[in-house]
């Protein structure tokens, strides 16, 4: 998961959230339309405020011009229309964007995401009230200066302390109410909305990114196949024409088993193009090697594969046991003159699937544990799961070398989806 980020000056959040960009389509909660164009940008940015201001301050502007022009003509006096409508005007502005401004000022604060949360919703309460407040004080100062310019208001029917109470309430509820919708009541609902999709925006980006990850692996396996495969292919046939003549019933076996390793080893490719592999395939082309290699020996290489039957149908990454066991003959069996065993065991030991290989050739030597394949075997292992898996190379007890894979089942079971 991305680091916690927090600047001073609010470009980001803590989820590397930029707040100065319009959103992705994925995230997006707001309109195309013109009038809606700021709601493209994150809820309580910069730009979103800057844009709410001209849509709200603008329809105040309107608002406040046409009951200015009203009031003038209704009291013959310009100047106390102008004067009203300014008063109209800042008032409007003010109600319809101090709880804005003050949500805006906290999210460029750069806090963790669940102290801005609260915070935003403190400010456009707060900011909600001090609306409503400035409403009172306002309405109530209109109200003298249209009672001394000789406008008079219908006062409203005295229906006894309690009712004129009731009716009070309800009218400061009405206004509450009103403030909430338009003084950014409305905002919060699609600010954490937006940080939803956001989130699950970021998590598909990750999956993609995880995706790709894996297909360029399979690639690269594919290459590592492409490369090993052809030089193993030209040994074995210049070890079958030398048989032809001196062994031709030797030289058949070995066809065989070429044919039947080159069967079991050519690659196969799901519907997206990802490589198709489990644990029993890459089983049964080490077992087409060995036998192979069987031949090619002379028949001093032997080998046991032991390995449960449930286990066989789990997803396992193409090319990496072959890697082991080649290196197994290659550098344990092959270096010592005399019989050789491999053997390879998988096992479930806890929550891992286990691989073992085993030779009991020549045993480690310095250098061993670096060659390009096994580095090939780590770097795939680490692309693929990370931390989740590991390849380990240790001498074996009475001589050898023990090369064991451990990988997180459910890991595995994820790679195979």
């Amino acid at each position: 998961m991305p680091a916690t980020v927090e600047e001073s000056h609010g470009m980001k959040t803590d989820a590397d959230y930029p707040l100065q960009q319009v959103l992705p389509p994925e995230v997006l909660v707001g309109s195309h339309a013109a009038w809606g164009h700021y709601r493209q940008y994150p809820v309580f940015s910069r730009p979103w405020l800057l844009g709410r201001a001209w849509l709200f301050c603008g329809m105040s502007a309107l608002l406040a011009t046409l009951t200015g022009t009203v009031t003038g003509l209704s009291t013959r006096d310009g100047w106390f229309g102008l004067y009203y409508a300014a008063v109209q005007f800042a008032f409007f502005c003010l109600f319809t964007m101090l709880a804005p401004v003050m949500a805006t000022w906290v999210r460029h604060r750069g806090w963790p995401a669940r102290r801005e949360r609260r915070a935003v919703v403190a400010a456009v309460l707060l900011g909600i009230a001090l609306g409503v407040a400035v409403d009172i004080v306002v309405s109530a100062h209109i109200r003298e200066l249209v009672h001394a310019h000789g406008l008079q208001r219908t006062p409203p029917p005295d229906l006894g302390p309690v009712l004129n109470a009731a009716r009070s309430f309800l009218e400061l509820i009405g206004l509450a109410i009103l403030h909430a919708l338009l003084g950014g009541g409305l905002a919060l609902p699609a600010y954490f909305s937006e940080r939803r999709r956001w989130e699950e925006h970021r998590h598909a980006r990750e999956l993609e990114a995880m995706a790709a990850r894996v297909r360029e692996a399979d690639l690269r396996l594919g290459v590592l196949q492409a490369q090993v495969e052809p030089h193993f292919l030209f040994n074995t046939l210049a070890s079958v024409r030398a048989l032809v003549r001196q062994d031709p019933a030797q030289a058949e076996a070995a066809l065989d088993a070429l044919v039947a390793f080159l069967r079991t080893a050519i690659p196969r490719l799901r519907d997206d193009h990802r490589l198709l592999s489990t644990l029993g395939q890459q089983l049964d082309i080490c077992t087409s090697y060995l036998a192979v290699m069987q031949v090619r020996t002379g028949g001093r290489l032997s080998w046991t594969v032991r390995v449960e039957e449930a286990l066989r149908g789990l997803p396992f990454p193409p090319a990496l046991l072959i890697t082991l066991v080649e290196n197994a003959v290659k550098h344990g069996i092959e270096p010592r003159p005399g019989p050789g065993r491999v053997e390879i065991d998988a096992s479930a030991e806890g929550g891992d699937l286990v691989v073992r290989v085993l030779d009991d050739g020549a045993g480690l030597k310095p250098g061993l544990g670096s060659g390009m394949g096994l580095a090939n075997v780590r770097e795939q292992l680490a692309h693929r799961f990370g931390r989740r898996a590991s390849l380990r190379l240790q001498p074996r007890e009475g001589g050898g070398v023990v090369a064991m894979i451990a990988l997180e089942r459910s890991a595995l079971e994820e790679a195979g989806t």
